[in-house]
């Protein structure tokens, strides 16, 4: 039952992530309501969103979708992950999980506030 409810999750994470929400506001909390730590749930949702963002990467580079100056942001964000997984792994999870929580709120305002002032397009 326990593998079940875990790919019902990860199908559902895996949903978000493909229509632009981001897999990780629901597949997180998802994650810790069934018991797993915070920081295991969050290194869970990084390992599950590599080979999704390599495939969309792909995908919208060859359909010409992808800037030539973007890849810039590329290597800081690699360089940024490492030390940060590190962080996240010895900081202790009530803070992981205040810290995301706070996340959540504030991602929520943006978009409420871009749906209600009638912009298109992304944040």
């Amino acid at each position: 039952m326990a593998f079940v409810t875990l790919l019902i999750c990860g199908f559902a994470g895996g949903l978000l992530g493909g229509m632009g929400m981001g897999g990780g506001t629901i597949l997180i909390p998802l994650l810790t309501l069934l018991g797993i730590g915070q920081a295991a749930a969050q290194g869970i949702n990084l390992l599950s969103f590599l080979p999704m963002a390599a495939i969309a990467l792909s995908i919208h580079a060859k359909n010409g979708l992808v800037k030539k100056d973007a890849f810039t942001f590329v290597l800081p964000a690699l360089f940024g992950s490492v030390p940060g997984a590190i962080l996240a792994g010895v900081l202790p999870s009530l803070l992981l999980e205040r810290a995301f929580g706070v996340f959540l709120i504030v991602l929520s305002l943006f978009r409420a506030r871009r749906a209600f002032s009638g912009k298109k397009g992304a944040p």
